[in-house]
């Protein structure tokens, strides 16, 4: 079995550190090359990090040569302080990396978008996750996997206080059947199934994972 390198950026927010830590423990990868915004705390033989500008790509274009893709960068718009910057960070940071990745001969993409990804909608946040599913999929990889996963149960230490109101809320609801299709999804799980499809050979190019067929894989 070959043995593959992946390419990781978002690896400090709560999905992208959780599929850092199951790549690394992977044995169907013996490289993991991690592009960050700042610098990353575990040391591993298999790790590779490069702390990067991402208004400055072109600089460290060539860097980015692998065999699997993982995009799980993101903020809130409370973080990014404007629509303006974050949709720099979840739009355009991203579908630039994946640009030069397909280009550099990079065959699988594995995106982290949103559930109600969609680039007709009215609404700021749907509209552009859904704008950044739309573009990748005519870049030139050969498989692309895109999950759109509901509400995420992240690592206790980056759990909001809101963010843990409404886990308590939609589990309440899904005991009664309700809201279903919005249920929590642990981290771990999503990571899981992420390098899980990664390894994967499928008969389309493009695999779009709505929260059930998460559950699924």
């Amino acid at each position: 079995m070959k043995s593959l390198t992946a390419i990781l950026i978002g690896a400090t927010g709560a999905t992208g550190s959780e599929v850092l830590n199951q790549l690394l423990l992977d044995i169907s990868y013996s490289k993991v090359i991690v592009f960050s915004r700042r610098p990353i705390v575990p040391v591993h033989s298999k790790l590779e990090v490069h702390v990067v500008d991402f208004e400055e790509i072109s600089n460290w274009a060539y860097l980015i040569k692998g065999d699997v893709l993982y995009s799980t960068l993101g903020t809130t718009l409370k973080v990014a302080g404007s629509k303006l910057n974050q949709f720099k960070i979840d739009y355009t940071f991203q579908y630039e990396v994946a640009k030069i990745a397909s280009q550099a001969g990079v065959e699988t993409y594995v995106l982290v978008s949103s559930y109600g990804a969609n680039e007709k909608s009215n609404l700021f946040y749907p509209r552009m996750k859904g704008q950044l599913d739309k573009a990748v999929q005519d870049l030139n990889f050969k498989q692309i996997h895109i999950f759109r996963p509901g509400i995420l149960g992240r690592q206790a230490e980056k759990l909001r206080p809101l963010e843990k109101i409404s886990i308590t809320i939609i589990n309440w609801l899904n005991k009664f059947g309700l809201f279903r299709n919005q249920r929590p999804m642990p981290v771990e799980l999503l990571a899981q199934k992420m390098i899980l499809v990664s390894t994967l050979v499928s008969l389309n190019k493009t695999n779009i994972y709505s929260l059930d067929k998460i559950f699924e894989v």
